[in-house]
């Protein structure tokens, strides 16, 4: 497994990798675009971080399924999923089906996991909570 080096050039290292995974397709939103898409109503999050996690603080209006339990809901019968989560299943072809988590790495996973289920508008949000909570908590 590759490591960043410690430091500036560690986060320097992070930002070029980020960069190079988001210009290779990966589908993400940026912090500005989030803000957008909320402000609009044209956002459906959800947050992939454990339960403790989404409880100490999450984005409002984010929908938590941790990441482990992620692909069983996004397969189950719409009323079943309702009644676990308290809220309407995803359809696959809702735009904006925006995942994230603490820092980036199990919203991607969703994202990628939530695309091979077939779920078109799966999108990461890069900046993911750690971004949300420093600049708008």
């Amino acid at each position: 497994m590759l490591r960043a080096p410690r430091g500036r050039a560690g986060a320097t290292f992070l930002k070029l990798a980020f960069a190079a995974r988001t210009m290779a397709g990966e589908p993400t939103v940026s912090l500005s675009e989030l803000r957008s898409l909320l402000a609009s109503g044209r956002a459906r999050l959800i947050d992939v971080r454990s339960r403790e996690e989404a409880a100490a603080g999450t984005i409002p209006g984010a929908l938590n399924i941790p990441v482990s339990e992620l692909e069983s809901a996004l397969q189950m019968e719409p009323a079943a999923f309702k009644a676990l989560y308290s809220a309407e299943k995803p359809k696959l072809e809702e735009e904006n089906l925006i995942f994230f988590c603490q820092m980036g790495k199990r919203g991607l996973q969703a994202t990628q996991l939530a695309q091979g289920l077939g779920y078109k508008g799966a999108r990461n949000y890069e900046g993911a909570y750690r971004e949300w909570f420093q600049k708008e908590g």
